[in-house]
């Protein structure tokens, strides 16, 4: 039978037949792209012309050799072109290539803005099955795969969509403390050993967000250790609603303990709280924000909801509680990616 032995493009020995050719350096590239013909040659006359083994062109003849007359040809343009389709089509799908993982992604980024890393960890936690790694979800909106039909115009796609939107934070320090003293105020610096490791519930960190103007605001009591928030809308941002509110809410929580607070005017009437409830009151050291890291955390993911010089005034009580809760819901790193809702009351919840 005759044969064509046209270029030389073989697998290294040991290598199998489905995974294709390699460039030609078992036989050298020089011998590689020469083009050799052996008419009626065996295999082992067509190694020898070329300087290669016998066994490796057998089995390259068999792979990937096409019929040509009543003869076989082989080309290694050919073989290399077979061994790429081959491969891709042996590479297994990823899990955000499928409209099932990419639409869970892309609907926990724009419709509660999750973080990629909150999202592959509630998923390893929730659904194993879809295990899916931040790198990953990172990579997809990097080369906007996930892009939603109505954001696949604008610059910068379904990353405007992430919490921190690409925003560098600013560095500790800034102006010098120009408020004024807290009558009979305890300094954040003399907090217990307990309250100061988390191990406990009932510490608490308290802030005001505050809206345009001087009108209604928001008072954030978050619990150290499971990160759950309480507190509302006041009807006016003043120490005595300020007070009430943060009476409401503690009487609500009856574990609570200590309460570390913002240096904030409007929490001047803390000793009426103090009465009232029992709780023991401290307030940050100035230019220590780190003091009430969980606080601030909290407070951002309340600015993604009302953002800064939007007011309070226009929005009602259930509004304010449908946010609160669902930052309640928001499954956290520090927590193995549950949620303050489930460490707090240990339980389990699905969100997925």
């Amino acid at each position: 039978m005759g044969s064509r032995y046209d270029g030389v493009c073989l697998r290294r020995p040991g290598i199998g037949r489905s995974h294709g050719p390699v460039r030609p350096s078992c036989l050298g590239r020089a011998r590689g792209n020469h083009v050799a013909e052996a008419r009626g040659d065996s295999c082992g006359g067509m190694a020898g012309a070329a300087g290669g083994d016998e066994a490796t062109v057998s089995r390259e003849m068999a792979g990937n050799s096409f019929a040509v007359g009543s003869g076989r040809c082989h080309r290694a343009s050919t073989a290399q072109r077979g061994r790429e389709s081959r491969r891709v089509s042996c590479v297994r799908p990823g899990i955000l290539d499928g409209e099932r993982g990419a639409g869970l992604v892309r609907r926990l980024i724009v419709r509660e803005h999750r973080s990629p890393g909150r999202i592959a960890g509630r998923i390893a936690v929730e659904r194993p099955g879809l295990m899916v790694f931040a790198s990953a979800i990172h990579r997809a909106i990097n080369e906007r795969r996930l892009d939603p039909p109505g954001l696949t115009r604008t610059r910068r796609g379904i990353r405007a969509r992430l919490r921190h939107k690409g925003k560098r934070r600013h560095g500790r320090g800034g102006p010098e403390e120009r408020r004024g003293e807290i009558p009979g105020a305890r300094r954040g610096g003399q907090r217990p050993e307990i309250v100061e490791e988390r191990s406990g519930l009932g510490d608490r960190e308290g802030d005001a967000v505050v809206g345009k103007g001087a009108g209604a605001c928001l008072v954030t009591l978050v619990d150290r250790r499971s990160g759950l928030l309480s507190g509302g809308r006041c009807a006016a941002h003043a120490r005595r609603d300020v007070a009430d509110v943060g009476i409401g809410a503690l009487r609500r929580h009856p574990e609570s303990r200590t309460v570390t607070l913002d240096r904030g005017m409007e929490f001047a009437d803390f000793e009426k709280v103090v009465q009232a409830t029992g709780a023991v009151f401290r307030f940050a050291l100035p230019l220590h924000p780190w003091r009430r890291g969980g606080n601030g955390d909290t407070d951002g993911l309340i600015r993604e909801c009302f953002p800064k010089g939007a007011g309070f005034t226009a929005v009602g009580e259930q509004e304010v509680r449908a946010v609160y809760d669902a930052i309640d819901h928001r499954p956290r790193n520090r927590h193995g990616y549950r949620t303050p809702w489930e460490v707090h009351h240990s339980t389990v919840s699905h969100l997925l």
